[in-house]
């Protein structure tokens, strides 16, 4: 089994609550500030209307995940899946999801032409009844197609609603931090219909909390999830990168394969919220860690020309508590040669997004198809690009085309059955 102390669990109990030094308070200079106790007892567990954002093309892939953690009747939408659910599966969503990069909770909608309404819509929700005045808070919006068009202004206007509401209900008011708030507000507008919410995980849920440094042009470790579950892989056959830089695709099917949610290195926004309940998320991580297994030796494998990107490969793998259990080896492309007469291939070759690059990276995909042809008969082959053009090189016809967002490239993950 995996030793404790290579997981490295998140804070237990929310975080201080914190004041920042710039904003209007009306405590006077030296006075000390009474902070009201968080309560012991939370709130009545009702439903939460909440929305995980995806990477683009993942969305079924999203609803999937939750229906495996116990949230039926998702609804897959252009970026994310909506659902309902409590405040455990909440917690569970934001632990186990491997394609998700956030979970908002959904507070109110109403329409928005200007920003009278905004201010207004925004102002009756009872923020101070989830934000007191010695805690921080950051706004974040998104806009597309309203009569607002200026994301700096409505975040503004949103702060101004919040914090007014909570002075005249407090006599004070809480500062903004953008960089570590106590509660991260998310405003989405569009076609002049805002949706408020509150979002759930803090920081983007691809920083899992294991990748130490991230080398040029990492692929992130959400679209990373969402490739090997568009394969398919359950960890009954080899699964081999052989392009695989600092290991996110290897990493990322790792802890799949360890039955390890992706949450476990990293804390959630959630946390630092006035009804965090300490004692429900002890019980979700407990239940979690007993659930993790070792990964099969020779199971997962990376390969990589570049030492510097495998020396990171294995300090992550090491850092995520799968020390030992996904192999490395250093090797040019041209020598890769799979173990075994069946398995699953994954590459994420470079684009060539930029000038020139094209020319140069033809005799790669070219490369790519001989190889496959050649060496990897029995096994399914998937190469994830953004350039179509390139994948032509590849000399072989895909069965399956899946789209997928890499950013805002728009990618396919094709799909080689080798004979």
């Amino acid at each position: 089994m995996i030793e404790k102390k290579h997981i490295l669990r998140p804070g237990r109990r929310a975080a201080p609550l914190r004041s920042s030094e710039s904003g209007v308070s009306s405590v006077k200079p030296g006075e000390q500030i009474e902070r009201p106790a968080v309560p012991v007892v939370p709130k009545q567990d009702v439903p939460l209307s909440c929305f995980a954002a995806v990477p683009r093309g993942a969305e079924e892939i999203a609803a999937l995940e939750l229906e495996a953690i116990g949230i039926s009747g998702a609804k897959p939408g252009k970026g994310g899946v909506a659902f309902v659910t409590n405040r455990a599966g909440l917690y569970n969503a934001n632990l186990w999801l491997r394609t998700a990069s956030r979970v908002l909770v959904q507070l109110s909608v109403f329409p928005c032409k200007g920003p009278d309404e905004l201010y207004a819509g925004v102002f009756a929700i009872a923020w101070q009844e989830l934000i007191t005045p010695t805690m921080t808070l950051a706004v974040d919006c998104s806009l597309r197609d309203s009569a607002l068009t200026h994301s700096g202004f409505v975040a503004l206007k949103t702060k101004d609603a919040v914090v007014d509401r909570i002075r005249e209900a407090c006599g004070s008011r809480p500062n903004v931090d953008t960089g570590s708030p106590d509660v991260r507000i998310n405003v989405h507008l569009h076609k002049n219909v805002c949706t408020v919410s509150l979002d759930s995980s803090g920081d983007s849920l691809d920083r899992r909390g294991y990748r130490i440094e991230r080398n040029e042009a990492p692929l992130r470790e959400t679209l990373a999830a969402a490739v090997i579950a568009l394969t398919g892989w359950d960890g009954s056959v080899p699964l081999v990168d052989p392009m695989c830089g600092s290991g996110t695709i290897p990493a990322e099917a790792a802890l799949l394969a360890a039955r390890m949610p992706p949450g476990m290195q990293r804390s959630f926004g959630f946390q630092r919220w006035l009804d965090f309940d300490s004692r429900l998320w002890d019980e979700l991580l407990l239940a979690a860690e007993n659930g993790i297994r070792n990964v099969p030796v020779g199971l997962i494998t990376g390969y990589d020309l570049d030492s510097r990107a495998l020396l990171l490969a294995g300090r992550n793998a090491a850092k995520a508590g799968l020390e030992g259990q996904i192999h490395f080896f250093h090797a040019a492309l041209q020598d890769f040669q799979p173990e075994g007469d069946k398995g699953v291939l994954i590459i994420n070759p470079p684009y060539g997004m930029r000038m020139g690059e094209e020319d140069d990276l033809r005799e790669l995909y070219c490369q790519i198809g001989d190889i496959m042809k050649k060496r990897c008969r029995g096994w399914t082959g998937y190469v994830l690009t953004g350039n179509l053009e390139l994948a032509k090189y590849i000399g072989l016809k895909a069965s399956r085309r899946y789209v997928l967002f890499n950013g805002p490239i728009e990618c396919r993950l094709l799909k080689y059955e080798l004979y």
